[in-house]
């Protein structure tokens, strides 16, 4: 992952050219995300070498952190000894994900599969011994969720490549035009390895910041994935040739007007195993985020960091089992859903079903009591407090007979349905919704 974080405005901007690119609109494009947009939960893994000393994955070398001597002793440590896919697989299931995204290489160009590129891979160069992901991959399968490929563009590992540490890179690519080459026929090969070899329903590709489109040969690499696997989904990281946009730790203030996006979010502040990182969200502030980017029509790809030996720290355990056991309870006003309500209607978090019949409405801060509704012209037909047989009665406050504005909806939530970490409320209404946008008045 990249440490310099960008606003969510700037990011954008930088990748406006994704939409006009890809025609984005197309029937095509939109028939293939349709799945990505039901999915709203996925589950980020970022495992290396770098979990041995458990420091920052590829950048505590380039930021001279540690050297890149003892950065890479860390091939010796990585085990794998305790990995059980299936455990990661199921873990994943129970937390409600839909789709799972595992650092295939990072940065520092260590891959987790055998590579036929000579270059360091856990297999020939760990004591781990063994290809990563292919048990991985298919005990998501089983499971029913889709695979997800992380792929750095970037290699600071590989002797042709131009750049190493933050003040020091090995040759201009004007200079060595022909060793950059050697470079674009290797990562290539390795793009090419991994999409014959494990079929990724997604690739989300990072690193593109340090080189142009026509230098990553973008076009070439999208072409080559969907060749091969047409409905692939690819994250807009590169260089305006994706299908959606992914912030970063930074969450948006307004609505984005993608059409798809999501944003990637660490369960404390690291992407990667820190032991000495204990700054971890509790499940009320990942359920709050959750929500918060579903209802603004997005996804959230959470991130675990595993151990060098595969167990997965039991922090993160219990954040994926705790938003596992709400989205068991109220899954059906996050998943398949669509974005809720413009700001200014209700103080809080919304979803609408497809046909725009349902509303759900999360109730924020673990609220009970009296919860307003403004603008609603739509008659309720019925409200449920989702996950239980509860029904409630909605009371109209404001409306003139004279008058097209609507009144104000109130509904009272008794203290005991309240949700341990957010209650969701459904509203059955009388057809499409329709919404009151004007400023009062006659």
């Amino acid at each position: 992952m990249k440490k310099i974080f960008l606003s969510f405005t700037i990011f954008a901007l930088l990748q406006l050219n994704l939409f006009a690119q890809n025609k984005i609109n197309s029937d095509s494009i939109r028939s293939k995300m349709q799945w990505f947009a039901d999915a709203k939960l996925g589950i980020f893994i970022h495992w290396g070498i770098y979990s041995v000393n458990g420091i920052d994955e590829s950048w505590s070398f380039y930021n001279k952190k540690i050297s890149y001597a003892d950065y890479i002793n860390q091939l010796k440590g990585f085990t794998a000894s305790k990995y059980n896919p299936q455990a990661w697989a199921d873990l994943i299931k129970e937390s409600g994900a839909r789709y799972a995204v595992i650092t295939t290489k990072h940065h520092d160009g260590v891959a987790l599969w055998p590579t036929k590129q000579n270059h360091f891979n856990v297999v020939d160069n760990t004591p781990a011994r063994k290809d990563l992901l292919k048990p991985f991959y298919k005990a998501l399968d089983k499971d029913g969720i889709k695979r997800g490929a992380y792929f750095s563009l970037i290699d600071w590992s590989y002797p042709d490549y131009p750049g190493f540490t933050k003040d020091s890179t090995r040759y201009k690519i004007a200079d060595e035009p022909e060793r950059w080459k050697k470079f674009q026929h290797f990562f290539q090969s390795q793009i090419e390895e991994v999409n014959e070899a494990y079929k990724p329903d997604l690739w989300w590709f990072d690193g593109d910041w340090e080189h142009s489109a026509e230098e990553w040969q973008a076009q070439k690499v999208r072409q080559k994935i969907l060749s091969k696997n047409p409905s692939a989904i690819i994250n807009g990281r590169l260089q305006g040739y994706g299908d959606y946009v992914t912030p970063e730790q930074n969450f948006p203030v307004s609505r984005p007007k993608f059409n798809w996006w999501e944003l990637c979010m660490t369960t404390n502040n690291n992407w990667g195993y820190h032991p000495d990182d204990t700054n971890y969200k509790t499940p009320f502030e990942v359920i709050n985020i959750f929500v918060d980017v579903v209802s603004n029509g997005g996804n959230l790809l959470l991130d675990i960091g595993p151990k060098e030996d595969g167990t997965i720290p039991d922090e993160q355990i219990y954040i994926l089992k705790e938003l596992g056991k709400w989205n068991k309870k109220n899954g059906e006003a996050i998943f398949g859903t669509i974005a809720g309500l413009p700001q200014g209607h209700f103080y809080g978090a919304t979803t609408l079903s497809k046909d725009s019949t349902t509303l759900y409405l999360f109730l924020p801060n673990q609220q009970a009591g009296n919860i307003m509704l403004k603008g609603l012209i739509n008659k309720i037909n019925d409200v449920q407090i989702v996950g239980t047989t509860q029904h409630l009665q909605p009371k109209i406050v404001g409306k003139i007979s004279w008058s097209s504005v609507p009144g104000l909806v109130f509904i009272h939530v008794p203290e005991k349905y309240k949700d341990e970490y957010m209650t969701v409320l459904k509203l059955k209404l009388d057809g499409p919704l329709k919404l009151y946008r004007g400023e009062g008045g006659l």
